[in-house]
């Protein structure tokens, strides 16, 4: 393999640690959490759907560029990019439909995707007798006006008996930026059904049913400190809120019907099924927010109370999509060398380009 394709390969590999560390950088800031955890997450999952969602279509890309299986032992090693589209309804989302129960506030706030300005102002107060004091207050994060989400992918098919190929994707654990880290791994299964057909051998074209799964792990390192006054009895606030993390877990499906219409040198190539996303989203470490105290005059303070933990959390289920998805493409191979491109038409819209060696 000739440097050029060794560095495109290593490309893929470094690419795809850094697309997690810039999405998920874009909730680094979480002062929305000394609001407490239950209105936190809320907060977290409409905020950061949009992204979420079109990082798993994103996995769903690039994972065939033609319908015929290889030949027993005949292999290929593609290295694809996928752009996830976040559709533009999807650049908003109204505070009243998170169902708050601790913080007070309306209007209409971006997501991660929509509009780089600040939203709503929120706030938390508590009251005791006469006298109410402010807990927090914070302006909601503004978007980043950017819809795109770039996801590589690495996979190998070998060719299996009975016109059948299996893929593979993986990437071990990689270590990225302030003591995150991120994993991948996928299979998918091609199985030709044209091979049924009489006379398919005097055909162009090839079809077959593919399934195929992906499951991308991974976190980044957060930081949400104490202010003052702060009273703590168990906690260290030199250290103890020092392993803040935002988990996420992206699991994506992909089944349908490929065909290929196959002549020299192109193949134009396509597919129709169903496609499903699922991502988790949970906080590890301690997490300090503020509780109203009484005495001496009542006021806002950060204790033991208000310390909240990240493994009490009930993980975080982003609003995922599912439904129909169709694909249609070209794929250009010179001896053992293949490129392709691609777009998917699904509720968040794919677009893939990739190269790769193939043979048999």
């Amino acid at each position: 393999m000739n440097n050029f394709k060794i560095r495109w390969l290593l490309s893929i590999i470094i690419l795809l640690p850094f697309t997690l560390s810039i999405s998920m950088a874009q909730i680094d800031n979480v002062e929305f959490l000394r609001a407490g955890a239950t209105d936190g997450i809320k907060i977290i999952e409409a905020y950061m759907t949009p992204w979420a969602n079109a990082f798993g279509a994103g996995l769903n890309g690039s994972w065939y560029n033609t319908a015929k299986p290889h030949k027993f032992g005949g292999f290929d090693i593609t290295a694809g990019i996928n752009v996830g589209v976040v559709p533009k309804s999807a650049g908003t989302y109204n505070v009243s439909d998170l169902g708050l129960t601790t913080l007070t506030g309306s209007g209409t706030a971006s997501t991660v995707s929509g509009p780089d300005v600040n939203g709503p102002q929120l706030t938390k107060e508590a009251s005791y007798e006469s006298t109410t004091v402010t807990l927090a207050s914070f302006s909601l994060p503004p978007g980043t006006n950017w819809r795109y989400i770039p996801v590589p992918t690495l996979q190998a098919g070998i060719g299996l008996p009975l016109g059948t190929e299996l893929k593979a994707r993986y990437i071990p654990k990689i270590n990225i930026k302030d003591d995150g880290n991120i994993s991948l791994w996928g299979i998918g299964l091609m199985h030709s059904i044209m091979q049924y057909i009489p006379g398919n051998k005097l055909l162009p074209i090839d079809v077959s049913l593919f399934g195929g799964y992906t499951k991308l792990q991974g976190n980044v390192a957060v930081s949400l400190q104490p202010k003052e006054p702060q009273n703590y009895s168990t906690y260290n606030p030199a250290i103890a809120f020092n392993d803040q993390k935002i988990a996420a877990t992206v699991n994506a499906l992909n089944i349908g019907v490929v065909a290929s219409v196959n002549v020299p040198v192109i193949t134009i190539y396509g597919g129709l099924g169903y496609s499903k996303t699922q991502t988790k989203i949970s906080l590890e470490g301690n997490f300090p927010t503020p509780v109203l105290v009484a005495t001496p005059t009542p006021h806002a303070e950060y204790n033991d109370s208000g310390v909240i933990k990240g493994s009490s959390i009930q993980p975080i289920d982003i609003k995922n999509f599912s439904g129909l998805r169709a694909n249609v493409g070209i794929r250009i191979k010179l001896a053992v060398i293949t490129i392709h491109a691609d777009y998917t038409r699904a509720q968040y819209n794919v677009l893939s380009a990739g190269f790769g060696v193939s043979f048999r």
